[in-house]
């Protein structure tokens, strides 16, 4: 009875996750074209990792023989997930990557963007099923380079374009093509191929990722505006360990959810939902909601202070200038929590290592302009730490040491991360890159900055939802910041702290449909 009711439970998790045992979040598993050597599709779920074993004489010619494990999407799409073979050597020509593919057939249409064992990275497709494949980017490839970690698909429109990039680099695009007879509906999934009609080859692939996107501002024509999406995308909540990358889904939900911070002791996290703040395993669970006293409109401006006993939060009071977000702190563990600025709108961002004062942005004496601001947690006293011909400013946060604050402005066109001392003064300019920098997190232990990079055609001074960023690490002593994540997200992805105690992973928000 015992083993009975853990199954029970086993199977239950993994229902409310939409996952199946054997193929995660995709449907079916499954030899294409009758290899030889019969292939498989194992997931893991503790480690959300998948193991594919396949064989097969080639993806190639006008048909193919492989091991694929897939789903049915229709629409846009972006998928993401890191590789490695497992084993031996092996035929330098076997293949690993992602497969959109029209049928299940051997001589099916399909776009692969794929990774050899030789290093040979590539994006080949038939357009018609029986057609013979075509690989127009096979004298451009990567030369002498190991295989990539990470491969990314994305399908807009009609247009299917393969990127690919190594652990801590931005991705770079290996080629793109147009599908203009391929049909709305598609197979998209992982696929493994040996090369060897006599040999089964392994793969391990992670971080897999699916994500619809959503158009925010043109389409595939990039000269023809459109409306910007309003509705709301589903969220995850993901940890990472930012030293390997490894990510793993802790929480799901099709509404909108945002900005975790890591609890003190390691075992919890907190985020924001529904105006309401809420608690977390770090493993995963049934959230909680938080005691905020009479405050049910909470925003994703919230952190907990370095002692481990003090919550800031950021309460949207209405009828009030810009929103009304206003600081208040209260007890981790809930309460009454206490008003700390009268002025609005005003956004916590920081608390100083004492716990006597908070960081906050916000506008003054009706300007539109955003400034920082010191706040006195006793008394509301403010102390204005930028001016308003310094650009647009925005997450300002306390160092551990209390040495500094760093935050990030646009002072010169983009959008950076700089750092100043408490009193405002000595401001730094840390990063100096074409994209637009927000939100500098300092680790615990000091050593380390993440922070979230968008795109560089979006507006400066904004951070937009549903947007490809992705998450940088940085080292505080000095050095070049490193990609650490690829993902769907932006507005309240990482807006706050989200360090473990630990300084080793972090946790964030991604979205999709």
């Amino acid at each position: 009875m015992k083993l009975f009711t853990t199954l029970l439970m086993v199977c239950c998790i993994q229902m409310m996750n939409g996952q199946d045992a054997h193929t995660g979040i995709f449907d079916k598993s499954a030899d294409i074209g009758k290899p030889k050597s019969a292939g498989s599709t194992r997931y893991d779920p503790a480690s959300q990792t998948y193991y594919l074993k396949g064989a097969g004489f080639n993806i190639w010619f006008n048909r193919d023989e492989f091991q694929y494990v897939y789903k049915k999407i229709g629409g846009d799409f972006i998928v993401t997930a890191d590789f490695a073979f497992l084993g031996d050597k092996g035929n330098g020509h076997k293949k690993i990557g992602w497969m959109l593919r029209e049928s299940l057939d051997e001589g099916a249409a399909s776009y692969n963007a794929t990774t050899h064992g030789d290093g040979l990275t590539v994006l080949q497709w038939r357009p018609l099923r029986g057609a013979y494949m075509r690989d127009p980017e096979d004298e451009i490839f990567f030369p002498k380079k190991s295989v990539f970690k990470t491969i990314q698909m994305e399908r807009i429109g009609k247009r299917i374009t393969m990127r690919v990039a190594n652990w801590g680099e931005p991705l770079q695009e290996v080629g793109s093509t147009d599908m203009f007879a391929m049909k709305d509906s598609v197979f998209v999934g992982l696929f493994i191929c040996s090369h060897d009609s006599n040999k089964i080859e392994e793969a391990k692939i992670w971080n897999v990722r699916i994500d619809k996107p959503v158009m925010n501002k043109y389409g595939p024509n990039p000269q023809v505006k459109i409306p910007a999406f309003t509705g709301v995308l589903g969220c995850r909540m993901e940890t990472m360990d930012v030293f390997s990358g490894e990510r793993k889904i802790i929480h799901q939900s099709a509404g909108k959810f945002e900005a975790p911070n890591w609890m003190p002791g390691g075992k919890n996290l907190l985020f924001n939902e529904k105006g309401g703040i809420y608690t977390i395993p770090a493993e995963g669970g049934t959230p909680v909601k938080l005691n905020t006293g009479a405050l049910d409109n909470n925003n994703n401006d919230h952190g907990i202070s370095f002692n481990g006993k003090m919550l800031a939060i950021s309460h949207q009071r209405v009828g009030l200038p810009g929103g009304g977000s206003t600081v208040y702190v209260l007890p981790l563990a809930g309460g009454e929590p206490k008003l700390i600025t009268q002025q609005t709108p005003s956004y916590w961002h920081g608390w100083s290592p004492d716990g006597k004062e908070v960081t906050v942005v916000g506008q003054r004496k009706g300007s539109n302009i955003y400034n920082l601001y010191k706040v006195a947690v006793d008394n509301g006293n403010e102390t204005a730490l930028t001016n308003n011909t310094e650009g647009h400013v925005d997450g300002p946060e306390y160092s551990p040491d209390g040495k500094f604050i760093y935050y990030n402005a646009n002072r010169t066109g983009t959008m950076q991360i700089w750092r100043m001392k408490p009193d405002g003064s000595s401001k730094e300019q840390l990063t100096f890159d074409e994209r637009h920098n927000w939100f500098p997190h300092i680790s615990p232990d000091g050593k380390w900055m993440v922070y979230i990079s968008f795109p560089n055609d979006i507006e400066p001074n904004g951070h937009p939802s549903y947007q490809k960023v992705t998450l940088n690490l940085m080292p505080v002593a000095g050095g070049a910041p490193r990609v650490i994540a690829y993902l769907y997200g932006g507005q309240g992805t990482i807006n706050v702290n989200s360090w473990s105690p630990d300084s080793k992973h972090i946790a964030f928000v991604s979205n999709s449909e």
